[in-house]
């Protein structure tokens, strides 16, 4: 295990300190500064090396954490990778964009701040880097089996990588013209910058994963003949259908969905020019939305200049500590305070929008809006709080309502769940022969760990069906249900 006393003589939590805000929203560079490796040493030096690990179960990819806290702690970067990469293609990925249920799960949290375990996870992956740890690994031997993957988020790409590994051919098909999926465009680069994207992305080439872009399934091919060219498919196309807001002037000019304003805001961000760019320069910004993809819109409209920024929740505020109802080890609902939101502008709660107001040439010009409280029939409007906040530009962040499916659905005729996910059985294949689902599009809206957990699981289906048997792991089934969200 690790330091035995460690969580005795290291009771504070220390994390990477953030650049200076008035530095940091003057470019696109990650927020986080350099931590020193002997404090990170330290705070993976208070695992307790629990006997019943629980951070392992509030963590979909099962990720051996106790095993590379000790070996982080004792400076062993080679063997801590190791146990890393056994359970998590991508630690880079989830080091930065995880919301570490693993933590809110940790034991030690009970009493004590929670071991830093991302930082840990992302400090071995960086040092693997550094030292020249994380190398290609192409397949001993060829499958002749080919495999199609659409989608090159991070359940795609895991799907890919493990498939490749083992000796299948696998083309990756991305409708955009660079893979990553919303890893590539929908997350800032403040919070990943691309070429860690890039890197992980060589490795794949190099293990033989072809890549391509600029096909859109379902009309450059349609699903048939992806079907008929492939001995295998995956869908990981992610939820990506858009939750829209039913109010009066819903369809003025300035009222934008999120993924219509980060995609272009992180392609100039990476020296792109994009023609009739919406930009937060100079408006008094409102984001409707107070999850992840609402706190990015946030930081982006700070580093394009916005004159305000204000943050809309219907939810009430959360509590600072958990509550009753999210006891622990779950994932509770507490008050956070992401980067984006430590740079300013205003939050405000149990606030839903009524109208949004036309300033006469069919422009939005204001928001009207009124406190609520939760009643009998869902959230009422508290007499007597309408009022209205000024608004040139209305960035809808309200989460994704599932798959585009219609395509997939009129060619091969695959079946959605009640949801309009796409439909899976235990062993994550569609009822059409030969179609698997992983990911967001199967499984709704959710983590990024989720993703890769699936990517990694649909790869041992799909080695399965290919070969009989298979020796990749499987860390979870569709249906499972791990402690985290």
């Amino acid at each position: 295990m690790a330091d035995p006393r460690g969580f005795l003589k290291t009771r504070e939590r220390e994390l990477p300190k953030r650049r200076p805000v008035p530095v940091r929203i003057k470019d696109w560079k990650e927020v986080y500064e350099e931590q020193e490796l002997s404090q990170l040493q330290r705070q993976a030096g208070r695992c307790m090396d629990c006997g019943i690990p629980f951070c392992h179960q509030g963590c979909p990819l099962g990720n051996l954490i106790p095993e590379w806290n000790d070996l982080a702690w004792r400076g062993d970067w080679a063997d801590a990778i190791e146990r890393l990469h056994a359970t998590n293609n991508f630690p880079e990925f989830t080091g930065r964009l995880c919301p570490a249920p693993c933590e809110t799960a940790c034991v030690l949290g009970i009493s004590q701040p929670a071991v830093t375990i991302k930082q840990v996870e992302l400090t071995t992956i960086e040092e693997a880097f550094a030292r020249g740890g994380v190398e290609p690994q192409p397949p001993v031997r060829l499958t002749a089996k080919t495999v199609a993957v659409v989608g090159s988020g991070p359940a795609g790409l895991a799907a890919a990588q493990q498939l490749t590994r083992v000796g299948h051919t696998v083309a990756v098909y991305e409708r955009a013209d660079k893979p990553g999926g919303l890893m590539r465009y929908g997350i800032p680069e403040f919070k990943m910058e691309k070429s860690v994207l890039d890197r992980r992305l060589d490795q794949m080439v190099a293990e033989g994963t072809r890549f391509r872009c600029g096909v859109t399934i379902g009309e450059d091919i349609t699903w048939e003949q992806l079907r008929q060219r492939y001995d295998a498919v995956v869908v990981a196309t992610g939820a990506t259908i858009p939750r829209d807001l039913p109010v009066p002037g819903r369809e003025l000019d300035g009222v934008v969905q999120a993924m219509d304003f980060l995609p272009p805001a992180n392609r100039v961000a990476l020296g792109e020019s994009v023609e009739g760019q919406v930009t937060a320069e100079g408006k008094h910004v409102i984001v409707i939305g107070g999850g992840d993809t609402g706190a990015d819109c946030i930081g982006t409209s700070h580093r394009q200049g916005a004159a305000s920024v204000t943050s809309l929740e219907i939810m009430p505020r959360p509590g600072e500590e958990r509550s009753a109802a999210h006891p622990w080890p779950t994932y509770p609902m507490i008050f956070r305070v992401a980067s984006a939101h430590e740079e300013g502008g205003e939050r405000l709660y149990a606030m839903s929008t009524k109208e949004l107001v036309d300033d006469g040439n069919g422009h939005v010009k204001a928001l009207r809006l009124s406190e609520v409280r939760s009643g009998d029939n869902g959230f009422e409007e508290v007499e007597g709080t309408e009022r209205e906040i000024p608004a040139d530009l209305v960035l809808l962040a309200m989460g994704f309502t599932g798959p585009e499916g219609e395509q997939i659905v009129d060619q091969i005729e695959v079946e959605l769940d009640e949801r309009s996910n796409v439909a899976r059985d235990g062993r994550f294949m569609t009822n059409v022969p030969g179609v698997f689902v992983a990911g967001d599009a199967g499984r709704g809206q959710s983590l990024i760990v989720w993703a890769i957990a699936e990517g990694r699981s649909v790869a041992r289906a799909v080695d399965e069906y290919l070969t009989g048997r298979s020796e990749l792991p499987a860390p979870i089934g569709p249906t499972d249900r791990a402690l985290a969200v």
